[in-house]
């Protein structure tokens, strides 16, 4: 507000504007300067893996990527219902670009997001058993509005492991958001998880409720080299 008035003074445009007007610009001024740095503290608690936005998706046919699916998601309303989002293709075909975008996306809502590789996630969680800050960690994926697990599948799961993706999963379900991306096709997940009681547990909770993106034709990185 400072710097705005500081402006309208400096321009002579303040004897143009009458209080109404003047009070307009300042609270606006002060308003968006707030929702700016929310959203760049918001980005940077999230941690994401690229610099994404859902403008820069490239939706050329042979990506297979339903373009009036993305402009529903743009609307944040699956972070509100507690939706999944499952996104699966091949390497370097822009899974985790999507999932970035989509993160980004959420955070210029307002959205809290946490952005993990499936696997380093997995090892933070055993670091966090291991210096008694587990239940605090699970505690604050638990309230983050929007959880993305990118690479999913490229390892199995071990015992542990299986259990403590399954309560994330189900601190979530219904309540808050989660992008998985992976290069294995969601039928495939089964393998992964191992387990058969617990992967049926995992995977009931996250298909029936989600929006697939299954992305298809060569790597983009191919194309880009």
């Amino acid at each position: 507000m400072k710097r705005t008035w500081q402006t309208l003074l400096e321009t002579k445009k303040v004897n143009e504007l009458s209080l109404f007007e003047g009070l307009e610009l300042l609270l606006q001024a002060e308003q968006e300067e707030r929702d700016n740095k929310r959203f760049e503290r918001l980005q940077n608690n999230a941690k994401f893996r690229y610099k994404a936005s859902i403008e820069e998706v490239d939706y050329n046919p042979e990506r297979g990527i339903n373009k009036n699916l993305m402009i529903s998601l743009s609307n944040c309303d699956y972070i509100t219902k507690g939706e999944a989002i499952l996104i699966t293709g091949a390497t370097g075909c822009g899974k985790s670009f999507i999932a970035s975008a989509l993160g980004h996306h959420a955070c210029a809502h307002g959205k809290s997001v946490a952005y993990f590789n499936t696997h380093k996630l997995m090892t933070k969680i055993k670091m966090s058993r291991l210096d008694g800050s587990i239940l605090k960690f699970f505690d604050k994926l638990a309230k983050t509005m929007l959880l993305i697990l990118d690479d999913f599948g490229l390892t199995t799961l071990d015992k542990q492991q299986q259990f403590d993706l399954m309560e994330i999963i189900e601190d979530r379900h219904g309540r808050l958001a989660t992008i998985i991306a992976s290069q294995l096709p969601v039928q495939n997940w089964h393998d992964v998880i191992g387990e058969a009681t617990i992967a049926d547990a995992i995977l009931d909770r996250l298909v029936h409720s989600s929006h697939r993106l299954e992305l298809k034709g060569d790597t983009l990185r191919k194309k880009k080299k």
